[in-house]
C-alpha cells in the first residue's frame, strides 16, 4: 500500500512539470488576410540625377582626353614613319612623340577606372544597383572603352613600327 501514495505522487509531479510546446495562439502571420494585393516593389524606371551627371562628367572627361591624344598621336605616326633605324636620332625623337601619346591618354584611363568605381561603390553602399543605374554605368563604360580601346591599338601599331 505505500506504493500507490508514491505512484499518485510521482504521477501528479509529471503532469505540473513545464513543456516547451509552441503556443496555439495565432500567430501574427494568421492575421492578414490572404485576398489583399501585396504591392510591388517600386523598380526606378531612370538613373538617378547625381550619378548620371557624374557619368557625363566622366564621358566628357574621356572625350576631351582623346581630343587632346589625337594630334599627338598624328604626330607621332608621322614622326614613327619618317623614322630611321632603331637608337638613330629620328628613332629616338618618335619614341619622345610616342612617350607623349602615351602620357595624354591619362584622362581616358582614369576615366574608365572611375566610372568601374562608381559601379563598384554603389554595390558596396548600397548593396546593389538598380538596373536604370546600371544601365547608365554600362553606356558610359562602353563609351570611354571604345575611346580606350581605340587609342590602345594605336599606341600599339606605333610601337611595332618603332620595334618597341
Amino acid at each position: 500500500m505505500r506504493v500507490l501514495p508514491f505512484l499518485v505522487t510521482l504521477t501528479l509531479t509529471g503532469c505540473a512539470a513545464a513543456t516547451n510546446a509552441p503556443s496555439l495562439a495565432p500567430r501574427p502571420a494568421e492575421a492578414i488576410d490572404p485576398r489583399v494585393a501585396v504591392p510591388e516593389p517600386h523598380i526606378p524606371t531612370t538613373p538617378t540625377a547625381s550619378l548620371v551627371q557624374q557619368l557625363d562628367s566622366l564621358v566628357a572627361q574621356a572625350v576631351a582626353g582623346d581630343q587632346g591624344f589625337t594630334p599627338l598621336a598624328e604626330r607621332a605616326r608621322q614622326l614613327a614613319e619618317a623614322a630611321g633605324p632603331k637608337e638613330s636620332e629620328s628613332w629616338i625623337v618618335a619614341q619622345q612623340a610616342l612617350s607623349a601619346a602615351v602620357a595624354a591618354r591619362i584622362s581616358v584611363t582614369s576615366a574608365v577606372g572611375d566610372i568601374d568605381a562608381l559601379g563598384a561603390t554603389r554595390i558596396q553602399q548600397l548593396g546593389g544597383i538598380g538596373a536604370a543605374d546600371l544601365k547608365a554605368i554600362d553606356a558610359a563604360a562602353s563609351r570611354v572603352a571604345e575611346i580606350d580601346n581605340r587609342e590602345a591599338a594605336i599606341i600599339q601599331q606605333l610601337q611595332a613600327r618603332l620595334g618597341s
